[in-house]
């Protein structure tokens, strides 16, 4: 695994990410060569920096019968899971398209759980064909449904339940995912009863449970409140006759965007495993569901200033990179830093702007009210954290082409998916 040099100190929330003789790297390559060789606005990823999250993630779990299950919808692309998938790693999946994507990166299907509240029967269908590990239900209607396709298929579905533990995750509520107003799973108060529903119909056998509570998480309570809450229902389904063999309790661990604190996976699972014990389940099988925090810090978007716009209110430097590229600020008014390819001088004097994009709204902003020092036209700026969601989330809003991704490797990058040409934006279509 690539460290960086003695001198070099890694930026805020991006550990393989830092300045050497004035230049930001990404490990041993410098940014500002990649977007010359490729253009912006281009994603670059950290081989090294994902292996690093994972790892921790590994420690947390070493010596329990544990499977970790990428959640893909993070970052989907081939590259990125074929290096987890080879480095031990299941996946969570929430579509047929997203099934195909894993195996195309060689997952091993019984490592595959298919979580979401919406399959339909053709997706259950192909799950059953591809010989999946495991269905995350979500409702009672999903049970029927899938005992009706896998009876028809002459198979027997592996199933958990989601339960909704109506636990506050202390999130967006955008991405909180564990109360009883959201949409996901099965309240904590009619688990019982859909479990000996599953247990009764013809195409079920049920395996486990599953619980997940949202997404960028910072804080250990919720966690350990929500695995309260689904082992005095693992003790109440065993009493009714039904085993659970794996416990599955979802990802959500949060990353640090803008100063944010979230415990380190392997020091949240000693916390977590030290209840599971204290309970006397220490001997279950574990899943887990990770998926930003293994790959949120570790990427950037290279972005080029088109042109800087004073005004009497605002100031505006209008980048290249959009909200189709980068959609969480428009979706969550999300942070994410802003910086130069070149370290500017900690005594320059630095200019307020909102960072904004050229899509025809409003809404298309990166950044508001940041401090840039020196920024001229031209200049290439990286948003960091941009590993998780933003990649899977892009569109082609305004006709524009999806950007490129590059892995970094040490001193080495390679690129992951070319950039779409425009042409390739009406395939299919006709007029």
């Amino acid at each position: 695994m690539t460290s960086l040099s003695a001198n070099a100190a890694p930026l805020p929330g991006a550990p393989f990410v830092c300045y050497q003789n004035g230049q930001l790297m990404v490990e041993g390559v410098a940014l500002s060569e990649l977007a010359r060789q490729h253009g912006t606005p281009l994603f670059v990823y950290s081989k090294a920096a994902i292996l690093a999250a994972l790892a921790a993630y590994q420690r947390g779990l070493a010596g329990r019968e544990a499977l970790i299950c990428y959640a893909m919808k993070a970052n989907s692309s081939l590259a990125i899971l074929k290096l987890l998938a080879d480095a031990g790693c299941g996946f969570d999946i929430v579509s047929a398209g997203e099934l195909e994507r894993a195996l195309a990166a060689g997952a091993t299907p019984s490592k595959i759980v298919f979580s979401g509240v919406g399959k339909t029967r053709a997706e259950m269908r192909r799950a059953l064909e591809a010989g999946v590990g495991c269905f995350n239900i979500e409702s009672m209607a999903e049970l029927d449904v899938l005992s009706d396709v896998a009876v028809a298929c002459g198979q027997t579905a592996p199933v958990s339940i989601r339960v909704n533990p109506n636990v506050d995750a202390k999130t967006h509520p955008y991405i909180s995912t564990g109360l009883k107003g959201n949409k996901f799973g099965i309240s904590h108060d009619e688990a019982l009863a859909a479990y000996r529903h599953a247990a009764s119909l013809p195409g079920l056998r049920v395996v486990g449970i599953d619980c997940h509570i949202g997404s960028q998480i910072t804080e250990s309570a919720p966690y350990l409140e929500a695995m309260d809450r689904v082992l005095d229902l693992v003790t109440q389904i065993e009493a009714a006759g039904i085993p659970i063999h794996h416990i599955d309790f979802g990802g959500g661990l949060g990353i640090d965007y803008n100063g944010d604190t979230p415990p380190a996976a392997d020091v949240l699972w000693q916390q977590l495993l030290g209840k599971l014990d204290a309970r006397g389940f220490g001997n279950r099988k574990i899943m887990i569901e990770p998926g930003r925090s293994l790959v949120g810090n570790a990427g950037v978007c290279l972005t080029e200033v088109l042109f800087l716009k004073p005004g009497e209110q605002k100031n505006f430097c209008i980048v290249d990179a959009a909200m189709n590229d980068l959609p969480r600020p428009a979706l969550y008014e999300a942070f994410h830093r802003i910086v130069p390819l070149a370290e500017a001088n900690p005594a320059a004097q630095t200019t307020t702007y909102d960072v904004v994009g050229p899509v025809c709204e409003s809404g298309d902003w990166l950044g508001r009210d940041r401090a840039l020092a020196v920024v001229q036209q031209g200049d290439v700026l990286a948003v960091l954290s941009a590993g998780a969601y933003c990649m899977s989330m892009a569109s082609n809003y305004n006709t524009r082409p999806r950007a490129a991704e590059v892995l970094v490797d040490g001193a080495s990058a390679r690129v992951i998916r070319q950039r779409e040409a425009v042409q390739d934006l009406w395939r299919g279509e006709s007029v």
